[in-house]
């Protein structure tokens, strides 16, 4: 993998929302059309994530019944990268991943103006999608 794409990839914390966001195409589950959205993703203990805030979520079901999808990276370099999405169900990891997560949307200084505290965990453990995301062309672990 690039070293442009690898920085990319390597946020932190204390990265800037814009640093965050990215759009991810995946295959409709009933239509079988391409879906681009844009969404956030989150890096744990050197993985790449995608979640949101406790909800049903269309391009969660889209990569569950398709998982490879396209991860679109759009701020600070750009590159569209073949991905492959699998939907996190083991307790243990969702328990870290969501306290990881609430931990980085609950900073002081809060650069995406979201409204905090954000929900607590046993909510996000319970709603919301979490998809492990890699890279079969090299993760950047």
């Amino acid at each position: 993998m690039q070293p442009a794409i690898e920085r990319a990839l390597a946020i932190t914390p204390a990265s800037r929302t814009r640093d965050r966001t990215i759009d991810i195409t995946t295959t409709g589950a009933r239509t079988g059309e391409p879906r681009r959205i844009e969404v956030w993703f989150y890096r744990v203990d050197g993985r790449i994530y995608l979640s949101t805030s406790p909800a049903r979520r269309g391009w969660y079901a889209n990569i569950v019944a398709n998982p490879d999808f396209v991860f679109h990276l759009k701020n600070g370099v750009r590159a569209d990268l073949r991905a492959v999405g699998t939907p996190v169900l083991d307790r243990a990891e969702r328990k870290a991943v969501f306290s990881s997560i609430i931990a980085d949307l609950n900073q002081p200084w809060n650069p995406a103006g979201i409204q905090q505290p954000v929900e607590p965990l046993d909510e996000w453990m319970h709603g919301s999608p979490l998809v492990r995301v890699s890279f079969p062309e090299g993760d950047p672990e």
